[in-house]
């Protein structure tokens, strides 16, 4: 009689073994996607802040002052939340001279550490808090 003829299936050890396989990949990934997914956050805002830029020196050429409106440079609400709704973004103060923009992160976790805000003027100047590499920073 043949025994191998009536053994089928997975043992339960060989289940395990699969089990355990997949939880060390599954450890080593899940960190490397929740950081992949955190700079993709921070490009929404930066580009958000950069089409601000744009539309205001747009703005500027037709009305000779910035606006503090977001409505007026093509985004949908004043302020406007990005695609993921994760940073707020503003104009600030406004006048003939000069604008200040501004995204803050809205979620209270880890990602508020290390970039809770990015910001940018008339002038170009990029700013960003509580790091200030924030607007090159790739981890």
């Amino acid at each position: 009689m043949n025994i191998r003829k009536y053994m089928r299936g997975v043992t339960l050890l060989e289940l395990m073994i699969v089990v355990v396989i997949v939880g060390i990949l599954a450890a080593i990934a899940y960190p490397s996607y929740r950081e992949f997914m955190a700079r993709a956050k921070r490009t929404e805002a930066k580009a958000a802040l950069l089409k601000i830029a744009t539309n205001q020196e747009r703005f500027y050429l037709q009305n000779n002052v910035f606006t503090t409106d977001l409505t007026q440079l093509g985004f949908t609400a004043s302020p406007y939340t990005t695609d993921t709704g994760t940073y707020l973004v503003t104009v600030g103060a406004a006048d003939a001279s000069n604008y200040t923009a501004t995204a803050l992160y809205q979620n209270a976790d880890a990602e508020a550490d290390k970039c809770l805000t990015f910001g940018i003027d008339g002038r170009g100047i990029k700013s960003s808090t509580p790091h200030t590499d924030c607007w090159t920073r790739t981890r």
